[in-house]
């Protein structure tokens, strides 16, 4: 009997979310856009299928199995717990504010889609831990037959749960509507692109760097790559001067002539002073010195 060709599914648990990847093999006519049931680090989680890799795409590593097809039941199972997410988030931030615990915000609340098991999804500023028990208890005491746990997220997760609009003024922030994981970023990016390093205009809703410092950051180090930094001394068709500004995405740069004046030459009309010079000293004496002191002529260097 042959084989099943291995089918790997990519799974994601909420609308914009991470996506994770399980073994679909043993599951007949999966289609992106199904809803499965999984076994997860967290307990069984009922995702939705972004997409099926197989042959040479297959990602590296073994993987969990997809259960099974969701079923009509657990689906509008899970809905109808959805629907009460709202409810008992209010009732937890009321609940903190009368027990004293400050520090927090409580962003949201999760059900899994059978309600056995409620998420406080919560932030905090700083580093410091904050004794959450007075607030667990309560919230036992208050839905019972449901595990209860807090998962602390970072400012971007909170951003991106929110939603609302970005700092650039589009009406839905970045992270909230395609952004399915946060990349490093860095000032480096900034100043590659040329930005401003003014908080106001490198700084998100999030209070972090923007994420999209990084949608054309490799763009433009693969462009300066090629053109030379400021300052650098270059020979143009009209004399030599000195580079005072980079134009990666025209492949361009700003040159300041012997004279002051200020003039734009595209990379193929300019050459580094250095090599030029170092041609011209090779012209004047073209004789290769050797180790031994005798250059190609057969003469002894002087």
């Amino acid at each position: 009997m042959a084989s099943l060709e291995r089918t790997v599914a990519s799974i994601r648990f909420h609308p914009v979310g991470k996506l994770y990847h399980f073994d679909a093999t043993k599951v007949d006519n999966l289609k992106t856009g199904d809803y499965v049931i999984v076994s997860t680090s967290r307990g069984r989680e009922l995702g939705e299928v972004a997409g099926l890799l197989s042959g040479k795409n297959l990602p590296k590593g073994s993987h969990k199995p997809v259960e099974r097809r969701a079923t009509p039941r657990e689906l509008v199972m899970g809905r109808m717990w959805q629907s009460r997410e709202l409810e008992v988030m209010i009732d937890c931030r009321e609940k903190a504010h009368e027990l004293g615990v400050a520090g927090i915000k409580i962003v949201r609340a999760e059900y899994c889609y059978d309600g056995s098991r409620l998420t406080f999804i919560i932030s905090s500023e700083g580093d410091e831990t904050i004794d959450l028990t007075p607030l667990k208890r309560a919230m036992r005491r208050s839905i019972r037959k449901t595990s209860i746990e807090f998962r602390k997220v970072g400012p971007r997760d909170v951003a991106k749960i929110i939603c609302g609009m970005g700092a650039c003024g589009l009406e839905e922030r970045c992270c909230s509507r395609f952004l399915s994981e946060f990349s490093p970023i860095s000032i480096k990016m900034a100043k590659a692109q040329g930005i401003s390093l003014n908080p106001q205009e490198i700084t998100g809703m999030c209070g972090r760097l923007r994420c999209c410092l990084k949608y054309e950051y490799e763009l433009y180090a693969e462009a300066r790559k090629h053109l030379p930094k400021r300052k650098k001394k270059v020979v143009t068709p009209r004399g030599v001067g000195k580079v005072i500004d980079v134009l990666p995405l025209k492949n361009s740069v700003v040159v300041k002539l012997e004279d002051d004046r200020r003039v734009e030459f595209h990379k193929d009309e300019i050459q580094p002073y250095d090599e030029l010079k170092a041609l011209q000293q090779k012209a004047e004496n073209p004789c290769e010195i050797h180790a031994n002191g005798e250059c190609d002529c057969g003469k002894k260097a002087t």
